[in-house]
């Protein structure tokens, strides 16, 4: 029964994160001493008040409002309201949906320099929503906003490097943004930078600065982190080997559902290795890789059946 070895080079690209922009001190005022300015005409005031129609602070939640004046701050040219507007387009709140107007007002608001809009657009232009699929386009905006320091454009930048999407391709540019991103506590950026430094691309290969990446990634919860963090005590790896902290990685993201960590647990489990042997966790754990398909899982849980195992 063998253990698996499961490492995967960004592979997961991170989509457009679409959100709502809401300033700090958007509550700062009541809903009523915004709704004076707002109906003077004052272009941020109405951004507020937009925003506490989506927020529920001082008024009903009301998106159909949240638009109406979001639009009308938009219309004078105010970039977090052009931002806001074109976020309730891409989700349909307060109006119909349409990515192509999600793209016009992102685009109002990315091209006044809003790194959150020149990030969206980028991920709009990735997977051709609203506007023909570029990954040129893409690059351009990500860029825009990776420069700005926005950490999501910053590791989306990476990805393009690495796959060579809209750029030539280059493992030094993306362990460049992918650090970047990574330093800000991107989760995704960090468990790639693992990977890099695990297979050496880009950078040297080494264990030790696979594993501090992630465990960074692991402790926010990262499935395939924690999975891959399991594999480095398993086989002791930029780790001293312990079957105890790989057993406790692995059930970790096995309980999320990575069969690898699944099937690794249960034989785990079958060897008593970081844990008392226990026949029936090793079927139950086998049973949940196998039923995703793992073909090693399927086999051991056969050989389980076959031999009376634990069943």
């Amino acid at each position: 029964m063998k253990q698996s070895l499961h490492f995967s080079l960004l592979q997961l690209l991170a989509a457009a994160i679409i959100a709502l922009f809401v300033p700090t001190n958007a509550s700062a005022q009541s809903a009523d001493d915004y709704r004076v300015e707002a109906e003077q005409g004052v272009a941020e005031a109405q951004y507020n008040l937009g925003v506490c129609y989506c927020l529920d602070q001082g008024v009903a939640q009301d998106y159909a409002e949240a638009v109406k004046w979001f639009r009308k701050a938009a219309e004078q040219g105010y970039a977090e309201a052009q931002y806001n507007l074109g976020v309730c387009y891409y989700d349909g709140r307060g109006v119909d949906q349409s990515y192509a107007e999600a793209v016009k007002w992102c685009r109002k608001a990315a091209e006044q320099g809003h790194a959150e809009a020149q990030c969206n657009l980028g991920g709009c232009y990735e997977f051709g929503l609203g506007v023909d699929q570029s990954y040129a386009e893409a690059v351009k905006w990500y860029r825009k906003a990776a420069e700005q320091g926005h950490a999501e454009a910053q590791y989306n930048l990476g990805v393009c490097y690495y796959h060579g999407r809209g750029v030539d391709q280059s493992y030094a540019e993306t362990i460049k943004w992918c650090r970047k991103a990574a330093e800000q506590g991107v989760a995704e950026a960090q468990y790639n930078l693992g990977q890099c430094y695990y297979f050496g691309k880009g950078v040297d290969q080494n264990y030790a600065e696979a594993v501090k990446w992630c465990r960074k990634a692991a402790e926010q919860g990262h499935a395939e982190a924690q999975y891959n963090l399991g594999q480095c005590y398993y086989d002791g790896r930029g780790v001293d080997q312990s079957y105890a902290e790989a057993v406790k990685w692995y059930r970790k993201a096995a309980e999320q559902g990575v069969a690898s960590a699944q099937y690794n647990l249960g034989v785990c489990y079958c060897f008593g290795q970081g844990v008392a042997q226990n026949y029936a966790e090793a079927v139950k754990w086998y049973r949940k890789a196998a039923e995703q398909g793992h073909a090693n899982a399927q086999y051991n849980l056969g050989v389980c059946y076959e031999h009376g195992i634990g069943v």
